[in-house]
């Protein structure tokens, strides 16, 4: 072999030692520089050729309908893993920040503060989060189209919002013949049944017609100045994608799971007619939609669209390298409430209209003497409601671990003061220790 052949191999050798030896941010790179990508991970800013810190202070604000549920879960194993602090709302709030009223600092559990994460559902209330959030936090939501998430939320919250409940026969095509006939502006959970984005992110809902659509352009550059990414559910991998990169993290760090989903005859297809009347409906969350879906694209186009479609390959490659992991090579079967053993993983069902499906763990997982599940394999599938509760005790252990002479009742102070509006009020389910959790995880659940 020549002496150039063996200078290059051992250039190669050390390349490749050096990145393992560094772990995942020049692993990553590793990646981005085969697959022919802009890397995001080196730090410009400081003129450094070396990889840029993950970032950990981010506020996601958690929309409706949109699958957001799926990127709380994975903030929430990223705060885990990192050992970060997530705000979790006060009791009487229960699993959201006492939604639909105004967040304030006052609905955040003191057990949780000071906090590098937030991401329950809450109404978005800048100057709020900036006195709760740390300076450098980073704001992201996500939208869906307003078609397809207007017609879940007729679904999911039909026996509970009172201007779909007085609809005949629970019917969406007579809702949108007549919505007037059945919406009440300032009615209980009202917020559910016209321009549900711009509600969640702080706007007005009901701005008259005449102004409707200025404002809904403002609104959105309003949006866009606060928000360093909105992603899209319809194009969820690829804004995963951008959010690993905004943040400069992992691919392993966005891999995920898809949860809080209907059963197929919960669903109703749409009519192009019914879809068109939906979004004049909804005229300023449909503004929202297509502005930053256009944004979206922007973004992406930018890092080169094959560079994107090489990249969401590796991550679903990599969610399916995880699966086989956990799971034995598939994921498990989706049930319905009554059928999951496991209480830890029953997801809330909002009527016995519709049917909110999660998984339920192998019999050969979860018998005797079989090797426990991984806590990561598990919260992977947890639900929003038990995760939060799970998240809640394991933060109070540490604060009374920290402050162990501290009075508790500053809590009962706190909480005193809040009567909580509540989303329909998920089901009395307390997580207890299962063989699945580790030695920890079942203290946690353990403590009040």
């Amino acid at each position: 072999m020549s002496q150039k052949k063996i200078f290059l191999v051992l250039i190669a050798i050390s390349t490749v030692s050096l990145l393992l030896h560094h772990g995942g941010h020049l692993n990553l790179t590793f990646e981005a520089f085969w697959l022919g990508c802009p890397s995001s991970m080196l730090s410009s800013a400081q003129g450094s050729s070396g990889p840029a810190p993950k970032h950990t202070s981010i506020s996601f604000l958690k929309t409706h309908k949109t699958a957001s549920s799926t990127v709380q879960n994975i903030l929430f194993r990223f705060a885990e893993r990192n050992n970060l602090s997530v705000a979790l709302p006060i009791t009487t709030c229960d699993h959201q920040f006492c939604y639909p009223r105004p967040f304030s600092t006052h609905f955040v559990h003191p057990h949780t503060t000071p906090p590098d994460i937030i991401t329950n559902h809450l109404r978005f209330s800048r100057a709020e989060l900036r006195r709760l959030m740390p300076n450098n936090t980073i704001y992201i939501t996500i939208l869906r189209e307003p078609g397809a998430m207007f017609e879940s939320l007729f679904s999911y919250y039909n026996q509970y919002c009172l201007s779909f409940k007085r609809v005949p026969n629970g019917s969406l095509e007579t809702f949108l013949d007549h919505p007037w006939s059945y919406y009440r502006p300032e009615e209980k959970d009202s917020m559910y049944a016209r321009n549900t984005l711009t509600f969640d992110l702080g706007g007005d809902k009901d701005r008259p017609s005449i102004g409707a659509p200025a404002y809904a352009k403002r609104f959105a550059a309003e949006v866009e100045r606060v928000f360093s990414l909105v992603m899209i559910a319809e194009y969820f991998d690829e804004s995963l994608i951008l959010l690993r990169r905004l943040l400069s993290w992992d691919l392993d760090d966005v891999l995920y799971v898809s949860l809080n989903m209907r059963t197929p005859d919960s669903k109703s297809s749409l009519s192009s007619e019914n879809t068109a009347k939906i979004r004049a409906w909804n005229s300023i969350d449909s503004v929202l939609y297509d502005y930053f879906n256009a944004s979206l694209w922007r973004q992406l186009r930018a890092l080169g669209l094959s560079c994107i479609e090489r990249e969401v390959q590796l991550l679903r490659q990599s969610r399916d390298r995880l699966v086989r992991g956990c799971f034995g090579g598939h994921l498990p079967p989706l049930r319905s409430a009554s059928q999951i053993t496991n209480k830890e993983l029953r997801p809330w069902q909002p009527s016995a209209k519709v049917a909110i499906v999660g998984y339920d763990l192998p019999i050969n997982i979860t018998q005797k003497g079989h090797v426990p599940l991984r806590e990561e394999c598990l919260k992977m599938i947890m639900p929003e409601v038990q995760y939060t509760r799970l998240l809640l005790r394991s933060e109070s252990l540490r604060y009374r671990r920290r402050f162990p002479l501290r009075n508790s009742q500053q809590i009962l102070q706190s909480a005193g003061h809040v009567r909580a509006h509540r989303e329909p009020p998920p089901p009395s389910l307390i997580p207890q220790p299962s063989e699945t959790m580790s030695q920890s995880t079942r203290r946690a659940l353990q403590l009040s």
